[in-house]
């Protein structure tokens, strides 16, 4: 169905981005394609869907795959016809139900007489029956937008689909049936995804890196238990070439240091017995030559364990170390930053919420929003933005300096190079050094400075947005956070609340993070959950996972701190619940 040979990709900068790539997907197959974040893993995606070509190799694709981005920032000008390609079949259907049997109409159509029927069954499935297929896609959130391409499926029935991070934007109704699809489908799957639950539903997984492609004959948790075997043994080696590296400097030394000792007490023995000069000189060479060699036999040696420690450390997973510098918030705690009340907004005739929304934000304040997909939730950060007005309620906005931070990344600039975009933010007028000194410090080295954002991957152009965001001149008072850690690496996204959270309780700047994580949710003050068109709860994380009957029925979970912070308070090992996985670590630390 699939194959791929000596696969290589530079980017229009001449960096290389992979090469050497071999992969075969057979018919019916379902195969996870991971990595860390930078990799390439969405470009090979995009190769393969005939969206980029490779620089060197061969692709035989026996079939048209069908490709669900993780980004649709490019199609929000279009419908939703017009997104999935099917407008003209179903203007021409409709057409030739109206009495125009031209022959354009039936080439248009080409016998595919149940697009309607398969279009309004595939919406219906993926809870989109409310949408209109000619509604443009920017009126659409993240979720909806996800849901539109994954109803596509249904639409074209392709034997060859691609899905870049399809859980990211999803709730947790949507991803089951997500995970639903994948289990039933008898279409081949290449998957990029950091969904753990998602991966452990394939039967294959292959590993991109910059040496190229290793395969596992197993799902998810088959390919962490042998990553684990190999991360050991790498380990071994590393300390194995550490040992011998100290040990061939020690002999480096002691023979360096020996034969210093001999030539020294035998230039003294010559001088003693009287040898003429030109001997002495002839002498001398001789014992400079033969430590020369010796010096030389030992930094070869040296040298070759140097290289094979580094290519092994080479190998080991990059240490995060992305750092924020902003300053404090000029803000002070407490100060009111917007108050909604009995708010509403509507697409047309309709309005998003039964009843109008009532609520207050404080300066210092870190909120999760929370909802199903399509509930309200980036229409609601656009009212809390001043982007969009209300219909009916009253707002007030104090004037505060907010950063959003949307599912698209649209503050990046896809025309610019990484240097150049972090330019654009330089409103200090930094030095060149200082500003290649913060791009390091969110892990973009030398090597991706001329590399251009439109090659970048979702959490490579989280990386570099809020790296941008700490050349600012002035530091934000509130940063809201639309979905945008759902594209990192598990490691990248726990560095990054880390720092969010350093932001928060130390520079005082408030955060709003819409989110499906409830991990995420964990690390809020304040919850807003939207459900059924108007807030169904509202607290603290505690209040509202304290709620399980309640959060069964809207299909939510607590998250799995939670779950173990309780199952220790059962067994007497705890006095009270916690639901951050940092304050589990901390109680379990003081444990005597």
């Amino acid at each position: 169905m699939l194959t791929l040979q000596n696969i290589s990709y530079t980017h229009p900068n001449k960096d290389l981005l992979f090469s050497d790539i071999n992969l075969t997907v057979n018919n019916h197959e379902k195969t996870a394609l991971i990595g860390n974040n930078g990799v390439g893993k969405s470009t090979l995606l995009k190769i393969i869907a005939g969206e980029f070509q490779p620089s060197n190799g061969q692709i035989n694709v026996e079939v048209e795959p069908y490709y669900v981005p993780q980004i649709f920032g490019q199609f929000n000008h279009l419908s939703i016809a017009q997104a999935l390609q099917i407008e003209d079949k179903l203007n021409a259907l409709k057409e030739i139900l109206d009495g125009n049997t031209s022959e354009e109409n039936f080439n248009l159509l080409n016998d595919d007489w149940t697009i309607e029927d398969r279009c309004n069954e595939a919406l219906n499935h993926w809870k989109l029956n409310d949408l209109d297929l000619s509604q443009k896609m920017e009126a659409l959130s993240g979720g909806q937008k996800t849901k539109v391409f994954l109803a596509g499926i249904s639409i074209h029935q392709p034997e060859l689909i691609l899905l870049d991070e399809p859980s990211n934007h999803l709730d947790i109704a949507s991803r089951q049936l997500l995970y639903d699809f994948v289990q039933t489908t008898k279409s081949a799957l290449i998957v990029v995804s950091h969904d753990r639950k998602l991966l452990n539903l394939l039967n294959s997984v292959c590993e991109l890196s910059k040496h190229g492609i290793k395969v596992y004959g197993g799902n998810y948790d088959f390919y962490k238990e042998q990553k684990q075997i190999e991360n050991n043994a790498l380990s071994q080696d590393i300390q194995s070439k550490e040992k011998a590296l100290r040990k061939a400097k020690e002999k480096e030394r002691e023979t360096l240091e020996r034969q210093q000792k001999l030539d020294s007490r035998g230039k003294g023995k010559q001088e003693k017995s009287g040898v003429a000069r030109i001997m002495m000189n002839t002498l001398r060479n001789n014992a400079e030559n033969s430590t020369s060699k010796l010096k030389s036999v030992h930094a070869e040696k040296i040298g070759g364990l140097s290289q094979d420690l580094q290519e092994l450390r080479s190998s080991l997973p990059d240490i995060d170390k992305m750092k924020f510098g902003f300053d404090n918030s000029a803000l002070h705690k407490g100060k009111v930053l917007f108050t909604a009340t009995d708010i509403n907004f509507g697409y047309g005739n309709k309005p998003l919420w039964e009843n109008g929304l009532t609520f207050q934000i404080t300066s210092g304040e870190r909120i999760a929003l929370k909802g199903k997909n399509g509930s309200g939730k980036t229409t609601l950060i656009n009212l809390i933005l001043g982007n969009l007005e209300q219909q009916s309620g009253t707002i007030y906005r104090a004037d505060n300096k907010s950063v959003y931070i949307d599912q698209d990344y649209s503050l990046l600039d896809n025309t610019l190079k990484v240097y150049e975009q972090a330019q654009q933010f330089n409103t200090l007028a930094l030095q060149e050094h200082e500003i290649k000194i913060r791009l390091n410090r969110f892990l973009f080295t030398k090597d991706d400075w001329e590399k251009p954002c439109i090659a970048l991957s979702g959490g490579e152009r989280m990386r570099l947005l809020l790296c941008c965001l700490t050349i600012n001149s002035k530091s934000p008072d509130i940063i809201i956070f639309d979905e945008s850690t759902s594209m990192l690496d598990p490691q990248g996204k726990a560095s990054i609340n880390a720092q969010i959270r350093k932001l928060h309780e130390e520079k005082n700047i408030t955060i709003l993070s819409i989110t499906h994580d409830m991990e995420e949710v964990a690390q809020s003050e304040n919850v807003i959950v939207l459900e059924n068109g108007e807030i169904a709860m509202q607290g603290t994380p505690m209040d509202i996972f304290k709620q399980e009957d309640k959060l069964a029925k809207m299909q939510l979970d607590i998250p799995f701190a939670l779950k173990i912070s309780k199952e220790l308070k059962k067994r007497g090992i705890f006095k009270e619940n916690v639901c951050r996985l940092d304050e589990v670590v901390e109680k379990l630390c003081r444990l005597k």
